[in-house]
């Protein structure tokens, strides 16, 4: 059995944009994040932004989508398109710098919802963003470890304009290492 490793992951970070952050202020937010992950010896990889253009979505359901998962949000699609892409440049940026793998997510992930991966991708997705398209090693064939990771709560989250969340102890993996949520 391959020794455990510690492996921080910052992902997700595009939703932020649509809770109204700023990209600077949402690219503050990652660098802190790996200079906390980084004193704890992680190896840290960054995922980019869901590639969403013009030609992926309309206006009309781009609306949808966003009255549905963000209702307070006000920003036009081309707002969002343009935040995004600033985000992304700094996650590039910031990946490059700091020598940290980047993880630039497929198209082919996603189906009608253009910013969640769809279920019957995610293994495959997860196993590139986690491992680079390698194995999953404490993941292989515990199905049961893969839901208990899906359904744990973060520290801090907002659901629908309400924050809540979970104090972290960290969830020990059987194939090795622990998973907190911040």
């Amino acid at each position: 059995m391959p020794p455990a490793r510690t492996l921080g992951l910052i992902t997700d970070v595009g939703n932020d944009i649509l809770y109204g952050y700023s990209p600077p202020q949402i690219l503050t937010w990652v660098n802190e994040a790996v200079d906390r992950l980084q004193r704890h010896g992680a190896e840290v990889a960054i995922t980019g932004l869901p590639a969403v253009g013009q030609s992926d979505i309309s206006n009309r359901r781009f609306l949808f989508f966003r009255s549905i998962l963000f209702p307070r949000c006000r920003l036009s699609f081309a707002e969002v398109a343009a935040n995004a892409a600033q985000v992304n440049e700094g996650l590039e940026a910031l990946a490059s710098r700091r020598g940290l793998r980047m993880v630039r997510l497929r198209r082919e992930w996603y189906g009608l919802d253009p910013i969640h991966i769809r279920p019957s991708l995610w293994r495959t997705a997860w196993q590139e963003i986690l491992c680079g398209g390698g194995q999953l090693h404490p993941l292989d064939g515990r199905r049961g470890e893969g839901a208990r990771l899906y359904v744990m709560r973060p520290e801090r989250q907002w659901v629908f304009g309400i924050p809540c969340g979970s104090p972290q102890r960290g969830v020990r993996m059987r194939g090795g290492g622990s998973v907190w949520l911040y």
